[in-house]
């Protein structure tokens, strides 16, 4: 244990202590936590609170999750369930122990032929519905986080979104759970025997069960009120729908659980109905000249007609008209325009042509700004959406840095709608919140209202304090509405459930919780909560850090996707903790903890982030927690590393001699060792420099080339250009990357990559320039990806220079073998016709040479860089052309090799690819990519040779006669 862990745990109050104890007997280390880096980093989730956790552990299994509750029943130590942490309500944070799912829980079952499909909570909502893609069938939540909300979250919050309404939510559509409760038990649903037992063994909670189901059956008012409230949509409270729909215990458990928000038991896997998936969709963004025209069109439809219907009022799509892409139209119109984007489905295209007739005929009395007109072109919808899925990230982008974004959520009945969107409109501009956009689900009665605060300021949480009072009294007292819709009750509604219910409901939720967990340490405080101010407690500040980082809303959308989510930090718990440093830096109030958050960042924080910027592509505001990284890198350059590395910038020529010839010494020796014995040697010696030494490995390469035309194969043939034909001339760069690393040993084809290239060139007829000075030449990404940026600009200045006069002032296209090179090169040189090999093959070659498709499974790799680019579908179908089945597997995004990170800072590859062998085809023998360090992690990982495309190109093709 080191001294840090120990002054920590004596840190805890003794009963935390103790049960640390209890659960470091079955958690291992590297998932338990209570150092102030971690309990920071995921102690803030997407909503506006803020709490940290004394622990925080990563359970694994459902024994994992068993023996936890049993160590917090024990000692009296509550409990927080986290998947994702993208909820909005505050019931994903705690104070106490949060127990983090992420990264694990990832199994699932296709039932009946796609009509059901079982998931554990690890899932992210998308995923499920990608499974059942070939089935034409869908889950029924579609939450607009269900890219990156998990299941786990989904049906604990009983989250629903723009088309599964009421009717597809995870009450309406859940078949079985497992469910493990407080005191351990486990309770499958979908097994009569585990039913039985749970009914025998737990006699005195289903007999509380049954009390309240009489209670609530023989109350006809009571009764009555929960039906009413269940037809719009309402996650305000626990389920108590449940004993009105069912009358068997296990069922009425079983519906409890969703939406109970981690406060009754621990859903560890669920059963869902599954339901279509339309083929065939077409949107209609309808233009009304005020609000109460809109919801006036809202009152004709249903969801029979159509599949949703989004409104939208002029302040929001006021956030998206200057966005490239949006309608010149949007700029044009009044102050009280309204916008309902309606979308229907259909089997086939007689069916989606009926139901556009079908609305056009219901709203044709409505008078609208522009002529209603529905489009079924799959990029002009997806356009139209893009309106509404960018409205809550604009209004975070435009925010005044240091405020957060609060986004609120409420239901009013359809026939109120006009009037109670007017009446909400009215309190926020009451309150001075003009630039408040008001937005939602029209269909269901469902609006978000987004506004941006600094709860810093005494003022401002007094206002949002008068604001919420007021909204809580429209909602339920003028109108009859939710209070929450479907983000969940969590802390910030909790102290208004018995407003909105009422006290006799309210009692009997209260009855539920204790029934369920009399110690009340499953998740305390969300849904039931007795201090009437909580909501106003523990909320989030958000100060500023950097300008790449400022904008960040903490959402999560870039979890998913980053390379390092599983091993140690993802970007949005990167950006917490470095917000907290730069504020400790500014107050200078906590200089320890300061000293230690910095301490602690280095690793996590720094040397496990690949850089890859992948984070950019899924974040809503576009940040590259990757760019902020490298600008932390360059603040620790100090005069000696700068000369360092200005050296090796100077003197590449020497540099790349060196590396071939130390790749070739070593190869020699693997010769001669072996495998075995050289790892284990290697392993040695990195254990004894304490990491200091790179970890070789089996796939390491030999020594590159430096190409020239004149080692072109002679037995090439090549392609004749047609008479009277301007030649074909192509400029040539072969990194630094591929004139220093060669094949590996066990690599399919033992030629350099310059040689395949080169081949492939030749049989398309093409002149190849190689530049001059080539040896010295670079693009600058290996210095740009540490911090120098100085040194990368001028390699990069230079390169350009060289290549620019090779191509005769950028008359001809050059190509570049390795795509993170060519992926800087494009962003830092603007005079150059720049490609990478996909996109050259892909662009000029595949109509120029003639390709033998081979009946054989290759796996592909697109690389961050070629993902940035959008290379992707590119990719494909170079793959396509060569070979029948292209394997491109979903769960790898980023390697994690991250230039010289593969060989530093292995973990992180491993981490990136530990899905990647389960992912391929067991005839899948030979892997693709256009990276050549990318392809030494790619084939440790995978068991099999990765290389470049252009073997793959000049295997299946020959000059087109």
């Amino acid at each position: 244990m080191s001294q840090d862990l120990k002054q920590d745990l004596a840190k805890l109050p003794k009963s935390f202590q103790a049960f640390w104890d209890r659960v470091a007997q079955i958690i291992p280390s590297n998932r338990l936590f209570c150092d102030p880096l971690h309990t920071l980093a995921y102690g803030i989730d997407a909503s506006f609170y803020r709490m940290i956790p004394k622990i925080v552990l990563k359970a694994r299994t459902p024994d994992e999750i068993t023996q936890v509750l049993k160590a917090s029943q024990e000692y009296k130590i509550p409990v927080t369930f986290r998947t994702a942490g993208t909820s909005l309500s505050g019931q994903a944070v705690t104070d106490s122990v949060l127990v983090v799912l992420q990264g694990a829980w990832r199994g699932h079952s296709i039932l009946e032929n796609g009509e059901k499909i079982a998931l554990e909570p690890g899932i992210i909502g998308a995923e499920a519905n990608r499974f059942l893609t070939e089935y034409a069938r869908k889950i029924g939540p579609d939450p607009a986080s269900i890219d990156h909300a998990m299941i786990g979250g989904i049906a604990a919050n009983n989250a629903s979104g723009m088309c599964c309404g009421t009717a597809d939510n995870s009450y309406q559509t859940v078949a079985e759970m497992k469910i493990i409760f407080g005191d351990g038990t486990l309770l499958d649903t979908g097994n009569p025997t585990s039913c039985v037992n749970f009914l025998k063994n737990h006699a005195a909670l289903v007999q509380e069960i049954k009390d309240i189901r009489d209670e609530i059956v023989t109350d006809s008012e009571l009764t009555a009120m929960i039906r009413h409230k269940y037809k719009i949509k309402n996650t305000t409270g626990y389920g108590v729908n449940a004993f009105v729909d069912f009358e068997d215990p296990i069922n009425i458990i079983k519906h409890l659980m969703i939406g109970s928000e981690g406060t009754l038991g621990f859903i560890s896997e669920i059963t869902y109905h599954t339901v279509i998936e339309h083929a065939y969709k077409a949107s209609a963004l309808i233009l009304y000249p005020d609000m109460e025209q809109a919801c006036l069109a809202v009152q004709h439809l249903d969801r029979e007609t159509v599949s949703a219907a989004e409104l939208m009022d002029r302040i929001s799509l006021k956030t998206m008209e200057e966005k490239p892409g949006m309608p010149e139209y949007l700029r044009t119109l009044s102050p009280t325009a309204t916008a309902l984007l309606v979308e229907v489905r259909g089997v086939d295209p007689e069916s989606l042509s009926q139901k556009i007739k079908q609305v056009e005929e219901l709203l044709k009395d409505i008078p609208t700004i522009l002529p209603l007109s529905f489009t079924s072109v799959k990029a002009e919808y997806e356009n139209l959406w893009n309106i509404r899925k960018g409205i809550f990230p604009a209004v975070g982008a435009i925010r005044v840095l240091g405020t957060g974004v609060v986004i609120e959520d409420v239901a009013f009945p359809k026939e109120h709608l006009a009037e109670a969107t007017i009446a909400l409109r009215e309190l926020l501009d009451k309150y001075s919140y003009p630039d408040a956009i008001i937005y939602g689900h029209a269909l269901d009665g469902n609006l978000h209202f987004i506004f941006t605060q600094d709860f810093s300021r005494p003022e401002n949480l007094q206002r949002y304090e008068r604001l919420t009072l007021d909204v809580t009294e429209l909602v339920v007292t003028r109108f009859g509405g939710s209070l929450k819709a479907e983000h969940g009750t969590g802390r910030n509604m909790a102290p208004f459930v018995e407003m909105e219910w009422g006290k006799k409901a309210y009692v009997l939720m209260k009855r539920l919780k204790a029934t369920f967990d009399p110690e009340n340490l499953l998740n305390p405080g969300v849904i039931i909560n007795d201090n009437p101010h909580i909501y106003l407690e523990n909320l989030k500040n958000m100060p500023q850090a950097h300008q790449l980082i400022d904008t960040c809303t903490n959402c999560g959308f870039c979890q998913a996707i980053c390379t390092s989510k599983n091993l140690t930090l993802t970007p949005r718990q990167r950006i917490v903790v470095q917000r907290e440093i730069r504020e400790l830096r500014r107050t200078k109030e906590d200089n320890e903890r300061l000293s230690r958050l910095a301490k602690d960042f280095e690793y996590p924080g720094n040397q496990t982030c690949a850089v890859d910027g992948l984070c950019a592509t899924t974040c809503p505001l576009g940040l590259n927690t990757g760019d902020y990284v490298k600008f932390l890198r360059s603040e620790s350059v100090t005069p000696t590393t700068r000369w360092i590395a200005e050296s090796i910038a100077n003197h590449m020529t020497g540099v790349t001699g060196f590396l071939r010839f130390g790749l070739g010494a070593v190869n020699g020796v693997h010769a001669v060792l072996g495998t075995p014995m050289m790892e284990r040697l290697t392993l040695g010696a990195r254990k004894i420099s304490r990491d200091a030494i790179p970890l070789w490995n089996p796939w390491m390469p030999k020594s590159g080339k430096v190409p020239a035309l004149k080692q072109l194969p002679q037995k090439i043939i090549t392609a004749t250009p047609a008479k009277d034909s301007a030649p074909l001339k192509v400029v040539y760069f072969p990194s630094c990357i591929t004139r220093s690393m060669g094949a590996a040993k066990n690599d399919l084809d033992q030629r350099a990559v310059s040689d395949a290239l080169l081949s492939v060139l030749a049989k398309a007829g093409y002149e190849v320039i190689i530049p001059p000075t080539m040896n010295g030449l670079c693009c600058g990404m290996p210095w740009e990806s540490k911090g120098f940026f100085e040194t990368a600009d001028k390699k990069s200045a230079e390169l350009e220079k060289v290549l620019f006069a090779a191509s005769e002032g950028g008359k001809y296209p050059i190509l570049c073998d390795t795509s993170p090179c060519l992926y800087r090169m494009k962003r830092v040189m603007h005079s150059l016709k720049l490609y990478e090999p996909v996109e050259f093959i892909h662009d000029f070659l595949l109509d120029r040479l003639t390709f033998n498709q081979l009946s054989e499974t290759v796996a592909v790799h697109v690389t961050c860089s070629s993902i940035k680019m959008n290379l992707k579908n590119k990719f494909y179908n170079v793959a396509h052309a060569c070979a029948e089945t292209v394997i491109m597997p979903k769960d790898i995004q980023c390697c994690g090799f991250a230039g010289d990170r593969g060989f530093t800072v292995p973990e992180l590859n491993s981490s990136a690819l530990a899905t990647l062998k389960e992912s391929l085809p067991k005839d899948c023998h030979a892997g693709y990519s256009n990276s050549r360090t990318c392809e030494i992690g790619l084939s440790l990982h995978s068991g099999i040779s990765y290389q470049s495309i252009a073997y793959l190109v000049d295997k299946c093709t020959k000059p087109r006669a």
